[in-house]
């Protein structure tokens, strides 16, 4: 028997689909995009994170050694996540997709998150350390089930967290920066240059 997520998810997805065909075959695509976001359009603040390192790393001491760094990380952080109220969507290789309904909650998470990575790395040789990268959006986006969310912002957050941080960083989109409570969470340091398809994002200042 299937479970209700994925049951939910596949509702969904065939819903959405139906709609873009629809849309592609030529109908009216102002209020197809319309029900679009009246049906999937929610506010979220999403979360990517990145392990520094992994790829190179993985060809110089073997996947094994490296699924267990991903072990690690997933144990000291998934804590952090549930007690400031995410929903973990996804896990890709060393990636983690997180939602929010709260910003500031998204970024007490990841300023705890680079905190407990911090002082686990002080008791582990360098290639077993937790290099966390992290990118924060914030805004309205498309939530697809539970497993998929689309939009500006998450596609900002994503390139920030995977692309554009370096190891310790905690990175925001513009939109992140202004969402509600967030300015009184922490400091900020704008980019000189943000990254391509970003228009302007700005670096934690959280040690």
């Amino acid at each position: 028997m299937p479970s209700t997520r994925s049951v939910t998810y596949s509702a969904a997805a065939e819903r959405l689909q139906k709609l873009v065909a629809a849309r592609a075959s030529g109908g009216d695509k102002e209020a197809i995009d319309a029900k679009i976001w009246d049906l999937f359009g929610e506010d979220w603040a999403v979360m990517f994170t990145d392990l520094s390192g992994f790829s190179r790393g993985v060809t110089k001491f073997g996947i094994t050694h490296f699924l267990q760094v991903i072990y690690e990380s997933l144990r000291i952080f998934t804590p952090h996540i549930e007690e400031h109220e995410g929903v973990l969507l996804k896990v890709e290789g060393d990636s983690m997709m997180v939602l929010f309904r709260k910003p500031a909650s998204a970024l007490n998470c990841a300023m705890a998150m680079q905190r407990t990575a911090r002082e686990y790395n002080k008791t582990r040789v360098p290639e077993e350390q937790v290099l966390l990268c992290v990118g924060l959006g914030y805004g309205r986006m498309l939530r697809i089930g539970e497993q998929d969310v689309y939009g500006a912002e998450v596609n900002g957050a994503s390139k920030l967290g995977e692309d554009a941080a370096s190891a310790w960083e905690i990175l925001v989109t513009e939109g992140f920066r202004k969402a509600p409570g967030v300015a009184e969470a922490a400091k900020f340091a704008e980019l000189k240059k943000a990254p391509a398809g970003v228009s302007s994002a700005s670096k934690v200042v959280w040690e």
